[in-house]
């Protein structure tokens, strides 16, 4: 099911201003890869390109190339809407839709895809998927309760459970942890350990200490200055990035020394 993404020479653009520039990098499956670095450096930019978010924007576009399995995702034949079907993304804040239930927040992802199932089949589905992401115990007995009725950590759960209902290739987390209390975020870091052995997982995290946790490799971004675009400075896996980092701007980045 997980697959490896190769980014090629990527350029993201808002209308004229180049917002990240010449990224380059592999992305592993079955691993997670973290992505660090000051704010305003375009690591969210960067991840939302990953799955043709980005363009969502007006006036919005990449060069470049993203490939999955020898797929590349900005072929004027691939349709957008199966790229996200492949490329799963969870946001920064907990989002289940406020007027369904656990059940059809799981089941929610089926349905956009018009696929007609037969309610053992999603029964399956949602069981699989809540089970998924560690919610199954929690909530087994309370499928037809609002979704938003949930704790914050349960409804980041929730989410990350309706992401993989649809079963995707590669999950996307645009800082899943930032609005969760510790106890939430250990459950969280603790899912993608497990996750990881059927996904592709990328992650931007402000957090030094849990990218060095959770993570098997790390991406530093940085940007020269206000008004210039962002940039990969590094590339490794994250015992190296975090022991012996090759520039040093990544090494004063992780020690605190700013950002």
């Amino acid at each position: 099911m997980a697959k490896r993404i190769d980014v090629k020479d990527l350029d993201i653009y808002y209308g004229s201003f180049r917002a990240v520039q010449s990224v380059s990098m592999t992305i592993q499956p079955r691993a997670v890869t973290a992505l660090i670095g000051p704010s305003g450096c375009g690591k969210s930019t960067y991840l939302r390109a990953l799955n043709r978010m980005h363009e969502l924007m007006p006036g919005a576009r990449v060069e470049g190339k993203v490939v999955m399995d020898d797929e590349d995702l900005y072929d004027s034949d691939i349709d957008p809407v199966d790229v996200r079907k492949q490329v799963g993304m969870v946001f920064q804040r907990p989002n289940p839709f406020p007027t369904m239930s656990v059940y059809e927040n799981v089941a929610a992802g089926l349905r956009l895809n018009n696929k007609r199932m037969k309610k053992s089949a999603v029964d399956e589905v949602v069981e699989r998927s809540l089970r998924g992401a560690n919610l199954w115990e929690e909530l087994g007995g309370r499928l037809h309760k609002p979704g938003s009725g949930l704790s914050g950590g349960q409804q980041q759960r929730l989410c990350i459970a309706r992401a993989i209902a649809v079963e995707p290739a590669v999950l996307l987390m645009d800082e899943p942890c930032s609005a969760l209390d510790p106890l939430s975020t250990h459950a969280i870091e603790d899912l993608m350990a497990e996750l990881k052995k059927d996904y592709t997982i990328v992650i931007v995290t402000h957090n030094m200490q849990q990218a060095a946790r959770v993570s098997n490799y790390t991406g530093f971004f940085n940007i020269a200055g206000t008004g210039q675009p962002g940039e990969l400075v590094e590339f490794d896996e994250t015992q190296t990035i975090f022991s012996t980092p090759t520039h040093a701007a990544t090494e004063d980045y992780i020690s605190g020394r700013f950002g």
